[in-house]
């Protein structure tokens, strides 16, 4: 009887999923419009991020990158979002699977996905704290309004 359950947490996940990677696959093409950034956290030990290694031994766990004014190469290629930051005035290569991402937010609109990660560790910091954030090299992103968790019980009829 239990290979007749529908796992309907891992097909809202996967679509959710979806969401983030038509919305890299359009930044990357047209550029962000208007206001919209994002926060991206990731599980770092999760297989396939590549980082530097500077950076893994700084965040062994889970990282956040922003994405707003200085970014270079958005891409999604291979289920994996690709993109050039610079850290210390160093522009250094990241690739982050789609799976790896544990938060995705635009704080811009107040938008904001949580995800669970089937691979590697997360941490217990919070995500969406601009304060632990390395940015793409602007200071904007510390005073700006943190974006909502978004629950689906919240459209659901009562």
């Amino acid at each position: 009887m239990s290979d007749d359950l529908l796992r309907y947490d891992l097909m809202i996940e996967a679509a959710l999923r979806d969401v983030v990677r038509e919305t890299i696959a359009t930044v990357s093409q047209n550029g962000l419009p208007g206001e919209h950034h994002f926060y991206v956290t990731f599980a770092s030990t999760y297989p396939g991020v590549e980082i530097p290694d500077y950076l893994r031994k700084q965040y062994p766990e889970e990282m956040t990158i922003v994405l707003q004014y200085q970014f270079f190469g958005l891409a999604l290629e291979d289920d994996c979002l690709k993109v050039t930051l610079s850290f210390n005035n160093v522009k250094e290569p990241l690739v982050i699977p789609i799976d790896a991402i544990t938060t995705f937010a635009d704080p811009s609109v107040n938008f904001a996905l949580q995800f669970q990660t089937s691979g590697g560790d997360t941490g217990d910091t919070d995500p969406t704290d601009p304060s632990d954030t390395p940015t793409d090299g602007t200071d904007a992103a510390k005073d700006e309004k943190r974006g909502e968790v978004i629950s689906l019980d919240k459209f659901r009829k009562k």
